[in-house]
């Protein structure tokens, strides 16, 4: 018989005994699904976060008072924490620097702030950050309308704001037409700030919303927002990367001369660099490829049981047939043909079945954090060769013995 026969007699056994066969196909598919879903969910997201770093430039490194905490799955990464930087230490730091470079001091005021227009309101889930001038260029953002914050604006304290995209849509886009936000004046916090400008999009990865962000000047976040608790982080963006190593050194040189730490003792601040700080993160993410995977082979184990066990049946149920066909003239190799056939193709129907589900809800939870629509090609060639050789491991032993039976036996079997 040819292949193609084969698989025609498979698919008419299939139907033969529906039930069982369609059980084994979704235990199948759900074990790829499973397998390809999460993969293609945490390729997509890789991606994401490595252009959303990126976007910083490989050329920039920050200096904070303390790591990244990176969480993911049940492993944990704890960085150190130390005494928090103060604004006049950032300050000081920025105008002692001199390595050719842009410099920028910058603090978190408000992670869960709320900004108000009118009668509308965003979520209570926007960053609020005091910034300088130099915060668009070294941290990747862009002008979509009016102008940066300058050193006016910081020196008297003007209560001005940059709004980025998603802010803008939510407060400025409105069924009538869009409102051009630009001189309007926005309620942050319980502060009123004149919008001076609005941001480009920038996207959004794992959590980081790039465009629910209210920037306003650093002298304002220190003065309405600023507590014991304040700390400051500068980020230093350099012409090219190959400076890179001797302007973190010197850096590293200079805010220890400013943080006064003692010869001998270590840093008391962590520098990162933004290519660095997305490899920590996909780094971390390899603990739920592998549960992925360990979840995956668990239920394709528990299939091929099953399978197995649907051969074995058919091979007892279907014993006159083969000796029929052994009668006919089939050969040994033809039985086990045939009944390997059948086993590779009901796996084969379940991982198609299971790949298609993988890629989708992969893509799903990919975009609604913010990662982008992909293919994995790779894990769908992963996907259907697992299913073959899961075929032929359950299918080889069932196979085997309907080949060994005795044709005078079976055409008397009832």
């Amino acid at each position: 018989m040819t292949t193609k026969e084969n698989i025609r007699v498979a698919l008419n056994a299939i139907r033969g005994q529906m039930l069982r066969t369609v059980l084994t196909i979704l235990i199948i598919a759900f074990g790829i699904m499973a397998l390809v879903g999460i993969l293609t969910s945490i390729d997509a997201l890789n991606g994401s976060i490595s252009s959303s770093f990126s976007s910083m430039g490989s050329n920039s490194f920050t200096i904070r008072n303390s790591g990244m905490n990176i969480h993911m799955g049940g492993k944990s990464k704890r960085a150190k924490r130390h005494p928090k930087i103060t604004y006049y230490q950032a300050l000081e730091f920025s105008e002692r620097y001199k390595y050719p470079s842009q410099v920028s001091v910058s603090t978190m005021a408000d992670q869960i702030g709320v900004i108000k227009y009118d009668n509308l309101k965003s979520n209570p889930n926007i960053t609020v950050m005091g910034v300088d001038p130099n915060y668009l260029d070294v941290s990747g953002y862009t002008l979509a309308s009016g102008r940066n914050l300058t050193g006016h604006d910081l020196e008297e304290g003007l209560h001005v704001c940059l709004l980025g995209k998603e802010l803008v849509d939510k407060l400025f886009v409105t069924k009538s037409g869009d409102i051009n936000p630009i001189d309007k004046i926005v309620s942050v916090g319980s502060a009123k700030y004149r919008v001076i400008g609005t941001l480009g999009e920038k996207g959004s990865s794992m959590g980081f919303g790039g465009d629910k962000v209210c920037l306003i000047p650093l002298t304002n976040a220190k003065q309405d927002y600023g507590s014991a608790y304040s700390t400051y982080s500068i980020t230093v963006k350099l012409k090219q990367v190959t400076d890179l190593e001797p302007a973190t050194g010197e850096a590293t040189s200079m805010m220890r001369n400013v943080r006064k730490d003692r010869i001998g003792e270590e840093d008391s601040f962590e520098i990162t660099q933004s290519d660095s700080l997305a490899g920590m993160v996909i780094e971390s993410m390899s603990t739920v490829t592998l549960s992925a995977t360990i979840i995956g082979i668990i239920t394709l184990l528990g299939a091929s049981i099953g399978l197995m066990n649907i051969m074995l049946v058919s091979v007892t149920e279907r014993t006159r047939e083969i000796g029929i066909r052994k009668s006919l003239g089939a050969t040994r190799k033809t039985i086990r043909k045939q009944f390997l056939t059948e086993a590779i193709v009901i796996c084969q129907l379940g991982g198609i079945t299971g790949i298609i589900l993988g890629v989708l809800i992969g893509n799903l939870i990919s975009i609604a954090v913010g990662g982008a629509f992909i293919i994995p090609w790779d894990w769908i060639l992963l996907g259907v060769s697992v299913c073959f050789v899961v075929g032929l491991g359950a299918g080889i032993y069932p196979a085997i013995k309907a080949s060994n039976l005795d044709p005078i036996e079976a055409l008397r079997y009832e």
